[in-house]
């Protein structure tokens, strides 16, 4: 239930919950791709470390490139993310 008084004001809520659940399925997704390369990096398959590295940022970039990440915790996710690659014994 809306309390807005203005037509333009319900259509302007209605986006915001829309951009608001897209902002979350995408630092969602983001969260799920940090798990799987976690996944990847104990089970020690170089390969699958490898491309889950790449999907984790290029996942990354998308959602700071539509404004559900801030640049700088992208930056900071894809920095961690490269750190446990690099330091991994199968890295």
């Amino acid at each position: 239930m809306t309390v807005a008084n203005i037509r333009s004001q319900e259509k302007r809520i209605q986006r915001s919950e829309r951009e608001r659940l897209e902002n979350r399925r995408r630092t969602s997704t983001v969260k799920t791709y940090f798990r799987r390369l976690e996944q990847a990096l104990e089970s020690g398959d170089q390969a699958a470390t490898e491309a889950e590295y790449r999907a984790l940022v290029s996942k990354i970039d998308k959602a700071a490139e539509h404004g559900a990440l801030h640049p700088n915790n992208a930056a900071r996710k894809k920095a961690r993310a490269a750190r446990l690659v690099h330091q991994s014994p199968a890295g």
